[in-house]
């Protein structure tokens, strides 16, 4: 089988940075090496016990057949009024699709939205998995290096500037992974009125870390803040952040009922409809108690502080404070270009991320991943005693570089 040839579209597409680094430190792990993993976007907390029985009732009702390919009309009007209660969006059936996560929604989004050469704004730092998806469908990434003396958000100008007659997406995470940027009403107005000026251009909010935003900030999505950008804009959501339900595999989306269709027939080939029972769980943690919600984001805000803080310990180590998520993206230019111990000079972020997982054992990402060096992230979706042993461990890897 060694003369096998594979389709030329796989070489545009690597595995997710983020999933290697992951994959490598449960190895390590396995092999009996102390390994603290900071690399998963993952919250720590346990699924609601109120979701995890609406799971098992369903279950017990039977309700373990294949589901319509955009979803059970149970969990769309769960999203609709979701959308209405918390967004102040007004969509019906046909304009929501459910898939397995927000990943498949985005993807199922550029591949029936992008033709070859069409070419797609991308912030950075950016998602990994969007650069991909984008390459996979055709189209070209125009990224936009958004740094951090601009909070690592893109400007009017910048948009402007990056905009062609070939332009067919922007692409908008807030709050951001990897950085934690968030774009307030304020910011996506301006950048509102760019789009308006560009009646081909559409816009792919991701707001998956909706409910992850600290300091009293107020969450804001675009289709909203300009409703007449609305029939222009996918929305996207899930469940896997807010409600600890990454296992579950359910995200979903509104957008215009014509683009929804074309996006149901790419996953009636893939996947059909996403599971059952998960999205039995979903209907429950959308229409159910949300209270939980606000408690989990502000321990995230505390560990936020805690992670802040004891990073800014660490020679050469810059960590500005993220608005939202649960990830960090220091900058580590103050390293690069020292020696470990072992003799080895840290040219790139990523030969830094892989000196604090081999010397330490605390496995992050490098910047290079999301489109800006020298930085990395860590998720402090993890134990205070797990970030507290991990920032003294890479305290302690910083200070034997010389």
């Amino acid at each position: 089988m060694t003369d096998l040839e594979f389709a030329a579209r796989m070489d545009r597409i690597e595995t997710s940075p983020s999933a290697v680094m992951t994959q490598r430190a449960r190895e390590m792990k396995e092999a009996g090496r102390d390994i603290i993993s900071l690399s998963s976007g993952q919250p720590d907390f346990p699924t609601p016990d109120h979701v995890m029985e609406a799971a098992i009732r369903a279950m017990r009702e039977g309700q373990t057949t294949y589901t319509p390919i955009a979803g059970t009309n149970a969990l769309k009007d769960a999203i609709i009024a979701k959308f209405k209660r918390e967004n102040g969006l007004d969509y019906t059936r046909d304009h929501i699709i459910v898939g397995n996560g927000a990943k498949q929604v985005i993807f199922n989004a550029f591949t029936a939205g992008t033709d070859d050469g069409d070419e797609v704004i991308l912030p950075a730092p950016y998602y990994v998995a969007y650069i991909d998806m984008i390459k996979f469908a055709g189209g070209v990434p125009v990224i936009v290096p958004c740094p951090e003396e601009q909070d690592f958000k893109l400007t009017p100008d910048q948009l402007r500037k990056a905009i062609t007659p070939k332009t067919r997406w922007l692409l908008l995470n807030s709050p951001n992974n990897p950085t934690g940027a968030v774009y307030e009403e304020a910011d996506l107005r301006a950048l509102a009125d760019v789009l308006l000026e560009y009646p081909r251009v559409g816009i792919i909010a991701d707001d998956i870390y909706e409910h992850i935003a600290f300091d009293g900030l107020k969450f804001a999505t675009i289709a909203k803040v300009e409703p007449k950008l609305f029939d222009r804009t996918v929305t996207v959501n899930g469940v896997s952040k807010a409600f600890a339900m990454t296992g579950w595999r359910i995200g979903y989306a509104g957008a215009h009922p014509s683009l929804v269709k074309q996006m149901i027939k790419l996953q009636s080939l893939v996947t059909v409809g996403a599971s059952s029972v998960s999205q039995a769980a979903a209907v429950e943690a959308l229409n159910g108690p949300q209270d939980y919600v606000a408690e989990r984001s502000k321990s995230f805000e505390e560990r936020r502080d805690l992670v802040v803080s004891m990073l800014n310990q660490a020679p050469g180590i810059s960590c500005p404070v993220p608005k939202g998520a649960f990830y960090v993206y220091p900058s580590c230019a103050g390293v690069i270009g020292k020696t470990t111990p072992s003799g080895q000079v840290i040219e790139t972020d990523r030969d830094f991320v892989m000196y604090l997982l081999e010397t330490e054992g605390v496995a992050t990402v490098h910047g290079g991943a999301y489109g800006v060096s020298p930085y990395f992230r860590i998720s402090y979706a993890a134990a205070v005693e797990e970030l507290t042993q991990a920032c003294e461990r890479i305290q302690r890897a910083c200070a034997a570089l010389r």
